[in-house]
């Protein structure tokens, strides 16, 4: 806990809570030798395991299949300095299994490209971190909705 930085640390289930609510996140792996950010949309599945759906020939497909990322989502509002940080730290790796895919098609996350060549990763959520930023009313509210 950091309360002079205005930072709580959340501890596992109000992170999976908070992350459940958002929709856009970001994938941190490694590109050429160096840390990689990118903003991709994602879902989280029934067993907490982030699922984001991206073109099989894109280049984040190469670099993240079958190995360790972070994944990071947040809701941060400037006006009255508040809001939370989730990170999920995970083996990403590319679902196979063609029942499961057909699922991800049609519940999973929506693709920002149409690409008739889209898979879908799971992050499976080994490590999930959090912070609370400022005031402390978002955890209590996604409490009280869940």
């Amino acid at each position: 806990m950091y309360q002079k930085d205005g930072v709580r640390e959340l501890d596992r289930q109000e992170c999976l809570r908070l992350l459940a609510t958002a929709r856009v996140g970001r994938i941190v792996h490694t590109r050429h030798a160096l840390p990689a950010v990118l903003p991709v949309p994602f879902c989280l599945d029934a067993d907490f395991a982030v699922v984001v759906r991206t073109s099989a020939e894109s280049q984040l497909a190469v670099a993240i299949d079958r190995v360790v990322v972070a994944f990071q989502a947040d809701e941060v509002d400037p006006a009255v300095h508040s809001g939370w940080s989730v990170v999920v730290t995970g083996r990403a790796t590319v679902v196979t299994d063609a029942a499961e895919y057909g699922r991800l098609r049609r519940t999973g996350p929506r693709s920002w490209r149409a690409s008739r060549h889209d898979i879908f990763f799971r992050i499976e959520p080994e490590l999930v971190t959090g912070s609370e930023l400022g005031a402390w009313p978002l955890v209590h509210e996604a409490r009280r909705t869940s």
